[in-house]
């Protein structure tokens, strides 16, 4: 039997299913950089904290219906600047320095587990995130001399 919240993680999915496996290659990769990490499953989104939430992963239209492949999975992220990446579908500054930015993942693929781990070449300062060109990367970061915590992201 699945543990409660694979269970429902993959009912979380009953409506669109080619979008588990591309769940999963995020959610393996998030856990694989930050094994603390909690994931609380809800009715619009999957969200993940460690102690703060720093990602999410959901079935969001972020996109215009014909630009979203087919599956898609919307993983948002925080970010302390505005993304110029194509990548990025929406970003929004719901505060000044934190910028709220959504991408839309199409494959498995697009979450790039070599990178997990590699220092941002812009942005962010140490330890942050980067989505490239071959997919998302999470890394650590220290804050105020404590423990490293997944809860900021960069592009580069």
């Amino acid at each position: 039997m699945m543990p409660e919240t694979e269970l429902d993680a993959a009912l979380f999915f009953n409506d669109l299913p080619g979008a588990y496996p591309i769940y999963l290659a995020f959610r393996d990769a998030v856990l694989a950089a930050h094994p603390d990490t909690k994931i609380k499953v809800q009715k619009t989104q999957i969200t993940f904290y460690n102690p703060r939430v720093f990602a999410c992963a959901s079935l969001l239209r972020a996109r215009r219906k014909a630009e979203l492949p087919k599956p898609w999975l919307t993983v948002t992220l925080g970010l302390p600047y505005r993304l110029g990446s194509p990548r990025a579908a929406i970003c929004t500054e719901p505060y000044p320095g934190r910028w709220t930015t959504h991408i839309v993942l199409g494959a498995p693929e697009e979450v790039d587990e070599e990178d997990l781990g590699r220092e941002p070449a812009r942005g962010g300062g140490r330890g942050a995130a980067s989505l490239g060109g071959r997919g998302l990367c999470l890394c650590r970061r220290e804050v105020m001399g404590g423990p490293a915590e997944p809860a900021m992201f960069c592009f580069s």
